[in-house]
């Protein structure tokens, strides 16, 4: 016995719907026929009869080239697959005691990041002594955000887990 697709309960023997609402191929509406009259109908223009909308009462079915119609579908999904945009989670490590330079040079990679569509997560890890220091970690954090203010918005702000504080920026998407 060969194996069952998928799209065989929706496709020409496989409707077990005792009567259908019917389409023709260019869209005019046949009204509710026997399912075994519309499948000889199909068969005699050389197409399928498919299910289209099968919660409905009755079950409505459409001619279609049923395989033209899986080919188009797939080609649409490719398509958008093409133009979709994979944004990327790029993570930028700060310290609480970091110097100016430091920071510029992190500012500056960050906002590279950014510019190329991907999201950026700032962490900081307390050690020690400067765990008692969480609010200055919060200030660096904002002071790198605001810094990035004109190509990124803050996605959430500065949070503590244990010893490390993150904190996420979304790149502003462009007003078209």
């Amino acid at each position: 016995m060969p194996a069952k697709r998928k799209d065989d309960s929706i496709l020409n023997e496989g409707i077990r719907a005792r009567e259908v609402m019917v389409i023709t191929d260019s869209g005019e509406k046949l009204g509710v026929i026997n399912t075994r009259t519309a499948l000889s109908q199909a068969y005699d223009k050389n197409l399928d009869l498919v299910l289209v909308a099968p919660g409905a009462k009755p079950p409505v079915a459409k001619f279609m080239d049923y395989n033209k119609y899986k080919y188009e579908q797939q080609r649409k999904q490719r398509e958008a697959r093409k133009n979709q945009k994979i944004v990327s989670l790029k993570e930028i490590r700060l310290s609480p005691k970091i110097d100016i330079g430091d920071f510029n040079t992190k500012l500056k990679n960050g906002r590279k990041f950014l510019d190329n569509g991907d999201k950026l997560k700032i962490s900081i890890r307390f050690r020690g002594r400067e765990m008692a220091y969480t609010n200055k970690g919060r200030e660096i954090m904002l002071k790198y955000a605001e810094q990035c203010a004109d190509i990124a918005t803050i996605e959430s702000m500065p949070k503590k887990d244990g010893r490390n504080m993150f904190m996420s920026l979304t790149p502003i998407k462009d007003k078209k």
